[in-house]
């Protein structure tokens, strides 16, 4: 399985791949204000490719639960010097978290060669035009509602099957849009208009979510969820971050959407190095087994 990006291109299967996150905002739910001016984005998105990230995801925009839309000209402010400073300093891959096809399109022309969209074209099919004329690769997210809105009261009668069923529809859609089907990867949207009991079922069944043949990305990364399971502060949500990540993995999750990408990092790496030397240890026990002589 392949996912390519302009001039980015993963296989899979291959040691999971970690996304770090830069939100140039002023409220975004973690980490709001802490990076908004250009010159500290850059220097944190630096740092997080050093850490072990290979694609740098940028948003000027919260999508944290209630978050108010802000308009296309301060989502570009935002953005764009950030985009502009780290273009040909990264090996890392630039990816714009936008809604906004304009938006889009301005990243992409500054050095963005990925688009992360929670709202999965939901805006129209500009972003779409976007997509299918550049080549950039593309995240197809699942929300429910819009960010303002979305945490207000969520329902489904099978979380599961409904998150899978969208991702399915549109990833007919994008092909019928003419996007090749290799630049998508897909995201079931934890925390985006889900409950607790929604996100952990989710959790559960990210081997069904993920058999669409596509890559799966999970952001599960600091969310809220985690303090309403474990009543813990926001700042101290670091190792239920961790064992969202270290799961995901074993259930066959590709792509890592986090905020702390050096301990990430550090967990994966060596629960990866474990699964590897468990599977030599089976298939040698296999082995020596089919040799030994019938009775």
């Amino acid at each position: 399985m392949r996912w390519k990006a302009l001039n980015h291109e993963w296989t899979f299967p291959r040691p999971a791949l970690l996304m770090g996150i830069v939100n140039v905002t002023p409220d975004s739910f973690s980490d709001g204000g802490c990076f908004l001016s250009p010159a500290d984005a850059i220097r944190h998105a630096l740092t997080l490719e050093a850490e072990g990230a290979e694609i740098i995801d940028i948003g000027g925009e919260s999508t944290r639960p209630g978050a108010a839309p802000v308009t296309e000209a301060e989502e570009l402010r935002r953005v764009l010097p950030v985009i502009e400073g780290l273009a040909g300093r990264l090996k890392a891959a630039i990816s714009i978290d936008t809604r906004k096809a304009t938006v889009a399109r301005a990243a992409v022309l500054a050095g963005a060669s990925i688009v992360n969209d929670v709202g999965a074209a939901s805006a129209g099919t500009d972003m779409l035009d976007l997509v299918a004329t550049t080549g950039v690769g593309y995240v197809c997210m699942h929300m429910q509602g819009s960010p303002d809105t979305m945490q207000a009261a969520p329902r489904y009668r099978d979380v599961v099957a409904e998150v899978r069923a969208f991702l399915a529809e549109r990833l007919r859609r994008l092909t019928a849009a003419g996007i090749r089907t290799d630049q998508v990867v897909v995201d079931p949207g934890i925390g985006f208009g889900k409950t607790l009991e929604h996100n952990l079922a989710l959790l559960a069944a990210l081997k069904m979510v993920g058999s669409s043949g596509r890559p799966l990305l999970l952001g599960a990364s600091r969310k809220s969820f985690i303090s309403n399971l474990l009543g813990v502060k926001p700042e101290d949500r670091l190792p239920g971050s961790l064992a969202c990540a270290v799961w995901a993995v074993e259930q066959g999750v590709q792509i890592l959407r986090i905020h702390d990408v050096a301990a990430t990092h550090q967990a994966i790496r060596m629960h990866e190095a474990m699964s590897t030397k468990l599977k030599q240890a089976l298939r040698q026990a296999l082995e020596l087994k089919q040799s030994e002589p019938r009775s």
